[in-house]
């Protein structure tokens, strides 16, 4: 008879404060239908904390979801490509538990603005990923003056000078591969602009992916992680979808 994961609890990644993330476990007796791993955003900035994500973890552990809600690396002392180093680094522990507790379904990743970002960058390393008006291009984030000039404070740098920084941060150039992913964004979103998701689907599109955009005519950008928007019945569905009957594989060549 196999016991009850351990799954609940603080887990360091690394050596830095910043790198743990939160395993939280649906109410007792419940049999999880897999594991959702949340990434929240907040342009880079070190102020901003995974708390942001708590509404949308609890929503998904009422579901049945086992939750791991990850902090990274970021800010003035957390420069790129940190943030993608730690999420890389955390799914990879994340995917050697669920297997050694022998925990079924997929393993789903969750994004918010900056952290769509890195969920779309570590697609690879995931069963599905949802990503919530995410970040898609740093250099046009730079461009467009985003997040009251986040890019350039972040980057330290213009994307003429640190050419190869800006690309590798920008999902729109990076392949997606065949990962299952949505996307849900709103038309009225004036932090990370509806337009930045056409343009990462065109580009998407063209390499085959399995890529869905789902807008919202008023969904704003911090709506966007709460579970009691218009997005987010949606969003549970997918995911409800993507844990079964027969749930993708893990890649275990990206391991």
């Amino acid at each position: 008879m196999t016991s009850t994961p351990p799954l609940s609890g603080i887990l360091s990644y690394g050596p830095d404060e910043a790198q743990h993330l939160v395993l939280s476990r649906p109410e007792p007796g419940t049999r999880p239908l897999g594991i959702a791993v949340l990434i929240h955003g907040g342009y880079w900035r070190s102020h901003l904390f995974a708390s942001l994500m708590d509404p949308l973890a609890a929503s998904l552990r009422a579901e049945g979801w086992i939750t791991a809600n990850v902090e990274y690396r970021r800010g003035s002392t957390g420069r790129w490509p940190a943030p993608l180093e730690d999420t890389t680094e955390a799914l990879e522990r994340i995917a050697v538990l669920k297997q050694a507790e022998g925990i079924g379904g997929p393993l789903l990743t969750v994004g918010h603005s900056v952290g769509g970002q890195l969920a779309l960058l570590t697609a690879r390393l995931a069963d599905g990923v949802v990503a919530l008006a995410p970040v898609t291009d740093a250099e046009r984030t730079y461009l467009e003056n985003l997040g009251d000039n986040a890019a350039a404070e972040y980057f330290g740098a213009t994307p003429d000078q640190a050419p190869e920084i800006y690309r590798s941060a920008s999902p729109v150039h990076q392949p997606l591969g065949t990962t299952p992913t949505v996307i849900l964004h709103g038309a009225n979103d004036d932090r990370v602009p509806i337009a930045h998701s056409n343009a990462f689907m065109a580009a998407a599109g063209s390499q085959g992916s399995l890529v869905e955009l789902r807008e919202f005519r008023t969904l704003g950008h911090l709506e966007a992680i709460d579970p009691l928007a218009v997005h987010w019945a949606g969003a549970l569905s997918w995911m409800a979808e993507a844990s079964g009957p027969t749930p993708r594989a893990a890649k275990s060549e990206y391991a």
